[in-house]
């Protein structure tokens, strides 16, 4: 029964992302950002949908199985109060900025407002490589998902490939219209039924008084916040929902708006819904501890989906199941979108033919969208982490990033020099942060429970103003094409 309705939900899937091809103008801009006319609920349910992926459901609940309900302050709280904050600064800004000048990537944008094609090559590479820890979050869940819920009867690779194909699917027939519409029906779909699973779940386990009782017998530590989780590193994890400012993919949602007034829904509810996905999430990763003892590393990230299959068998189960899913294809099928779109608009097309046909552009983004997904479900198949903890190093490349969006829309001042110094700073201790934690699990700078991120950030905003100072200023004529109302003079910092 569980395989019937997780394939049911599958197959409804690919149906409504295939309906939208009925109102595909047949356009570059039509597939890629939907012709900018996406409204305020589904821009909610997109944005949102996109950015809580398997890293909020089993990493969330996984992390929080180790660590207790800290985790909770770790991200979601965070997230609650910064991510609309981006969405009001930067989100209206950028959406403004791409309908007046028709971009639909965010390399578009850079290279114009700096005049560098090398820049712009570079930054493509570097979000490409930062996108893949979170590509490979969805594979992995899709995988423990369905060889979980079938008892194995499903092997993990085939859950994987699955998942895979039903995003290309319905990203081939629909774009960027197909995937907001499918992410507001899975968006609607992971909230309401993982609220179903948290109170089904508790209610099993005697009531939520029983259960904390039990956790608070056994593992105590669990329920403190501050028992499992250092100081600096509760401080310094606040710079990592950052991120949202340079996500490809949120990029491009934003510039699917009908209008900037379509913001105002997101910025209202985005906390309201961080609170209804993440408290379940790590309420039951915490409750996990109970029936599923001593579980090690990233066999944490299974341990909702045991929970699932134990308390909430037969209909119910494969309902949840399909709501696990849907959290994990709302944000794969946006990622991949956008990375199709930059290849295509980025590289074949600025470096190529400029004058590509419609025809040809979405059919290269649909083939770039194809190699991408190929290439991370082989990189699943290998990967042995914690889900957490890949999208913690992928959200931590694109929070160091911000000083470059920042300077972008802020400072008339900056320029290529600062830009390619941000980027530069940013890959490199990326990497070399990456390579040194690979076998220390719970790293943090020098021991101290600083993240990565921290100190990426502030070197990042260094090189940034450093280089721009360093570096010769763009000329009054290209200043003022970004920023029409305040002519001045470039020659100082602003």
């Amino acid at each position: 029964m569980i395989k019937i309705i997780i394939f049911s939900y599958l197959a409804l899937v690919v149906l409504i992302g295939t309906l939208s091809n009925k109102f595909f103008r047949g356009t570059g801009e039509d597939y890629f950002v939907a012709s900018r006319s996406i409204g305020p609920f589904v821009l909610l349910m997109s944005l949102f949908g996109t950015q809580m992926t398997a890293f909020s459901i089993l990493g969330a609940s996984g992390e929080s199985y180790h660590r207790g309900i800290g985790v909770f302050g770790l991200m979601a709280s965070s997230s609650a109060l910064v991510v609309p904050v981006i969405f009001f600064f930067i989100g209206t800004r950028l959406w403004a900025v791409g309908k007046r000048f028709g971009y639909v990537t965010q390399v578009q944008y850079f290279r114009d407002r700096w005049q560098s094609d090398a820049l712009g090559s570079l930054l493509f590479v570097v979000l490409v490589t930062l996108m893949i820890p979170y590509l490979l979050i969805g594979v992995m869940g899709g995988s423990l998902t369905l060889s979980n819920m079938t008892n194995g009867d499903i092997p993990a690779w085939a859950g994987g490939l699955l998942v895979c194909g039903v995003v290309y699917l319905y990203i081939w027939f629909g774009g960027m219209r197909g995937t907001a519409w499918v992410n507001t029906f899975q968006t609607l779909v992971f909230m309401i039924l993982g609220a179903t699973a948290y109170f089904v779940i508790v209610r099993k386990l005697g009531g939520l008084d029983t259960v904390m009782q039990t956790v608070a017998e056994n593992n105590p530590e669990l329920l403190i916040r501050g028992e499992r989780i250092n100081f600096w590193k509760m401080l310094t994890y606040t710079c990592i929902p950052l991120s949202a400012a340079m996500f490809p993919h949120l990029f491009m949602h934003w510039l699917s708006a009908r209008s900037a007034k379509a913001f105002k829904v997101p910025i209202i509810f985005y906390p309201i819904c961080i609170v209804i996905v993440w408290v379940p999430s790590v309420l039951l990763g915490v409750m996990g501890t109970i029936d599923f003892a001593g579980l090690q590393g990233p066999a944490a990230n299974s341990v909702l989906i045991d929970m699932v299959a134990r308390y909430a068998p037969g209909v119910l189960g494969g309902l949840l199941a399909a709501g696990v899913f849907a959290a994990i294809m709302s944000s794969l099928d946006s990622q991949s979108l956008s990375m199709g779109t930059m290849f295509t608009q980025d590289i074949v097309r600025h470096f190529g033919n400029q004058e590509m046909s419609e025809k040809r552009q979405v059919l290269l983004g649909r083939l770039f969208v194809l190699a991408i997904l190929l290439v991370t479900y082989a990189l699943a198949q290998v990967a042995n982490r914690s889900i957490f903890s890949l999208a913690v190093w992928s959200f931590s490349g694109f929070a160091a990033l911000l000083p470059l969006v920042v300077a972008a829309l802020f400072w008339k001042r900056s320029n290529s020099t600062g830009a390619f110094a941000s980027i530069i700073t940013v890959a490199v201790l990326w990497a070399y942060f990456f390579i040194s934690a690979s076998d220390v699990p719970g790293y943090t700078v020098g021991g101290l429970g600083i993240m990565p991120v921290a100190v990426m950030l502030i070197a990042s905003s260094a090189a940034m103003i450093i280089g721009s100072l360093v570096g010769k200023p763009l000329e009054k004529a290209i200043v003022s094409r970004f920023f029409p109302d305040q002519v001045h003079s470039v020659n100082s910092p602003h």
